[in-house]
């Protein structure tokens, strides 16, 4: 025997006619201006406190030479989180946009200096490739401030089209990227 749906309890996806997936994501966050402890651990908690988003690991913390940075440029505090979102890709984007501006980013130079930085990297399987949105990340498969502390989370991971992180990580290598065992993000 079938059950019949409670007609007194309103779905939200059936308002719409839209389903909403759970998509798994990868964000990558760095610093390198102000204090960057407090900017990281500011965009953890604006993202954990997002609705439709619920982060599921935090990488240890780890300081890096600044790549493709103006000279003089301080080095990076860069942290990944992973979370499930039935966000759009879109919509994540602009909520990781929004949390760097909460943070003082200000936009302008290429690889300029900056209080906090927020990259998609991967979100679910999509791929996107327009002005505003290009998944996976373009420069994240050659980039080991990324791949160092997502290995850390998730060994056996994989970036769409690029291959796994592992394999990557032995491509890249881990020059420039050192783990600070004295600082640690927290999801409250």
């Amino acid at each position: 025997m079938t059950e019949s749906p409670n007609p007194a309890v309103i779905d939200a996806d059936t308002l719409t006619g839209d389903m909403h997936p759970i998509r798994r994501a990868v964000l990558s966050l760095g610093s390198n201006l102000g204090d960057r402890m407090f900017n990281l651990q500011g965009a953890v908690d604006a993202l954990a406190d997002t609705p439709e988003v619920w982060v599921t690991g935090v990488s240890a913390v780890y300081e890096t030479e600044p790549v493709d940075a103006p000279e003089g440029s301080e080095n990076f505090l860069n942290a990944v989180i992973t979370l499930d979102t039935t966000l759009s890709a879109r919509t994540l984007l602009e909520r990781a946009l929004a949390v760097e501006a909460a943070y003082g980013r200000e936009r302008g130079e290429t690889n300029a200096p900056r209080t906090l930085d927020v990259d998609l990297i991967v979100v679910g399987d999509r791929h996107a490739d327009d002005e505003h949105l290009k998944l996976p990340h373009p420069r994240a498969a050659e980039r080991a401030f990324v791949l160092v502390p997502w290995h850390d989370l998730e060994p056996d991971a994989e970036i769409p089209g690029y291959g796994t992180v592992a394999e990557l990580l032995e491509k890249t290598g881990r020059d420039g990227v050192e783990r600070r065992d004295d600082l640690a993000l927290e999801v409250q």
